[in-house]
């Protein structure tokens, strides 16, 4: 039998290098991450009935949340745009913008990170912007989505498994790391209050046949929700004595700085593969904040990102050349926020 350690350092390895190396397990990410989990667990010796119960269990909430946001987003669609349309008439598109931002941000922990980036693509799509200004709203309202779907755990995968780790009740993010995500959405919304925008007519990102939501992608989206849960919880117990062996002792500032990989890799993969109810309430926040914000920076590392890169055709590097000041930005401040001032 190999050591546990050993095995589930090598599941580590796969699960971030092979979504890279090939586009079939990218485009089934879901299905990859249920068999490492299921491996992972087994070589760990902690697959029992009662963890897959557990694994079975812990993504029905995010997938209601999903499934109904969506229906309801849907049945909604062909109102929304043209009342969008309407509101930039008669306000410009600066207050809207921002308005979407804040709204989106703080909504998304209970409409889903999936839903808030359907939304925001349609938002977009109505206004119309140029080119580079739609791609900088796009990227501060994403920062603002994957901070604040983190505060519930239907939010996104990363806090439904965070909470399903840590053991806590629903509003367990919402109290540890409220009062640091709240004004970031806030203040993210204030930047893209002031900064310059100019409507494009018909040259925006956004063409309506590509956005374009029918109720089976809600069902299949749920679905893929679902599996991607199951497997992170699976991964999240099986990968327990490498979190024991090489992340528990580490000091919280370090960890916050390590998860700067989450620029390139799922953040949601890196929660499974680190949080520990071992852990203070400190470490958490070290790693979560790390996480989310470094998730910002980068397409891969977030899902509000991958949704609305992929729906607008943003590419990689138009992506990086705002999002990777920004993400300095806030690492840099919500460092000193957490660890210097007193």
């Amino acid at each position: 039998m190999p050591d546990p350690v050993v095995a589930n350092l090598i599941i580590l390895v796969v699960v971030l290098v092979a979504p890279f190396i090939s586009e079939n397990i990218e485009r089934n990410l879901e299905a990859l991450l249920f068999l490492m989990g299921f491996i992972s667990a087994m070589a760990s010796g902690v697959l029992t009935l009662h963890l897959m119960g557990e694994a079975a269990r812990h993504p029905v909430p995010i997938t209601l949340a999903v499934f109904l946001s969506g229906l309801l987003f849907a049945w909604a669609r062909p109102r929304l745009v043209p009342a969008m349309r309407r509101l930039l008439v008669r306000t410009g598109p600066r207050v809207p913008a921002a308005a979407a931002v804040i709204l989106l941000g703080l909504g998304s922990s209970i409409i889903t990170a999936m839903i808030a980036s359907l939304v925001l693509v349609e938002f977009i799509g109505a206004l119309r912007l140029r080119r580079s200004d739609e791609v900088r709203v796009v990227v501060l309202a994403c920062f603002a989505i994957g901070l604040g779907a983190a505060l519930t755990p239907v939010g996104e995968p990363l806090s439904t498994i965070a909470t399903a780790k840590l053991d806590q009740d629903f509003w367990f993010l919402a109290r540890l790391l409220g009062p640091w995500i709240v004004p970031g959405v806030l203040a993210l919304g204030a930047v893209t209050a002031g900064a310059r925008m100019q409507v494009a007519g018909g040259e925006g990102l956004a063409p309506t046949a590509e956005t374009r939501e029918w109720y089976v992608d809600v069902v299949g989206r749920a679905a893929r929700v679902y599996l991607f849960v199951m497997g992170l919880t699976l991964l999240g117990e099986g990968f327990k004595p490498l979190i024991d062996r090489f992340v528990i002792g580490l000091d919280a500032r370090l960890l916050y700085w390590i998860n700067m990989i989450s620029a390139i890799l799922d953040n949601a993969t890196l929660t499974a593969a680190e949080i520990s109810p071992r852990m203070t309430n400190e470490q958490v926040r070290a790693v979560l904040m790390g996480l989310i914000i470094s998730g910002g920076m980068l397409i891969p590392g977030n899902i509000p990102n991958i949704i609305a890169a992929g729906k607008l055709g943003i590419r990689s590097r138009e992506w990086a050349r705002v999002a990777v000041p920004v993400g300095a930005v806030l690492l840099l401040v919500y460092f000193a926020l957490l660890f210097l001032i007193p």
